[in-house]
């Protein structure tokens, strides 16, 4: 008798262990499900939803072809280096850039490239020969050919503009641009970096995790913060700042996108898959970040947690703040530019 009872004794003990263990583990599930991912976190717990032209998936499976680079128009040279306009093709559009080619004695191999990703300029005041000459310049002095496509629908290009953050369009015609770049005789394939300020940081961060032809990669005061962080910016934005035109277009695209799909952290199984910052392990790219603290534009939460998850992914990451610095990092930006030259002359020379 004393046997017996010894015996349920025990099994009522296993019973007990192995319904802690179950429980234990149902919740810890649970909890993993509906808290929304960060970009380091495990995605499996969720169903992968692939069906927007925005999703990583189609991005990397989708042709870039680029073209033949057709100088439309001759600049005034730079101090050591010739200026264009030219033109491309992407998705059969029209798109034209600005084109700058170093004078001297090309290396073996051709020049390194620097393809310049813009930022946002309401479309129809954006100038090719203008617009971001600040930045491009001591790019070009540097002995770099740069690279700067206007992207469909910016100043003479084909076709209609719409921003990255809810249509795959610019993120195509800067892919396109890199594969016409690739061609082009003077250019070394090999040696090419991208710079990204603001919306152009988050269309350098879409091929960052979609291609390995980038050997080094500047995002100034990119928005490269991840989905749901991108849709407290939007609310921000629309709330506070009265953004009208091409950007309040974005805006309700993006608003659409949340009616159509819910919110990031209700169905991140979509939002994860359009999601860069979701697929930094692909990087092999060294980044710099660089951004202001008095950056009204964009927050610079975007930039240190970009950082802090690739640095935990193990990814060459260098960062600069300057204190006081406005979006485009005035009044720092002669200093901030003397470290993107540093920093691609290190990687790409």
């Amino acid at each position: 008798m004393i046997n017996t009872i010894l015996l349920l004794f025990a099994l009522v003990i296993i019973a007990g262990g192995f319904g802690i263990s179950a429980l234990t583990h149902n919740t810890s599930n649970t909890n993993t499900v509906h808290s929304f991912p960060k970009p380091t976190s495990v995605k499996a717990t969720v169903t992968p939803d692939i069906s927007s032209p925005l999703a990583m998936t189609k991005m990397r499976e989708k042709s870039y072809p680029g073209s033949a680079i057709v100088i439309e128009q001759t600049l005034t040279a730079g101090s050591n280096y010739q200026r264009y306009v030219v033109s491309y093709i992407s998705e059969g559009l029209k798109i034209y850039g600005l084109l700058t080619v170093p004078t001297g004695t090309k290396p073996v191999g051709g020049w390194p490239v620097i393809l310049f990703n813009h930022g946002y300029i309401p479309p129809s005041s954006y100038s090719t020969t203008s617009s971001y000459a600040i930045m491009v310049n001591p790019l070009a002095s540097a002995g770099y050919i740069v690279f700067m496509p206007d992207y469909r629908g910016n100043g003479n290009s084909e076709g209609t503009p719409v921003q990255p953050y809810v249509s795959p369009d610019y993120v195509t015609d800067s892919m396109n641009a890199l594969a016409s770049i690739k061609k082009y005789q003077d250019a070394n394939p090999q040696k090419i970096g991208v710079f990204g300020h603001s919306m152009g940081g988050n269309i350098t961060l879409h091929e960052l995790v979609m291609t390995h032809d980038i050997k080094a990669a500047e995002l100034m005061a990119g928005v490269v913060g991840d989905e749901s962080a991108l849709e407290a910016w939007w609310n921000h934005r629309f709330a506070v700042h009265s953004i009208v035109g091409n950007d309040l277009d974005t805006y309700y695209a993006f608003e659409q996108m949340i009616k159509d799909h819910g919110t990031p952290e209700t169905n991140p199984g979509y939002w994860n898959e359009i999601d860069p910052t979701q697929f930094l392990n692909f990087i092999n790219a060294p980044v710099e970040i660089q951004v202001g603290t008095a950056d009204e534009e964009v927050p610079v939460d975007f930039s240190t947690t970009l950082r802090d998850s690739l640095q935990k992914e193990g990814k060459t990451v260098v960062f600069h703040q300057y204190s006081g610095a406005d979006h485009n990092l005035s009044p720092d930006l002669t200093s901030a530019m003397t470290e993107v030259v540093a920093f691609f002359n290190k990687y790409l020379k």
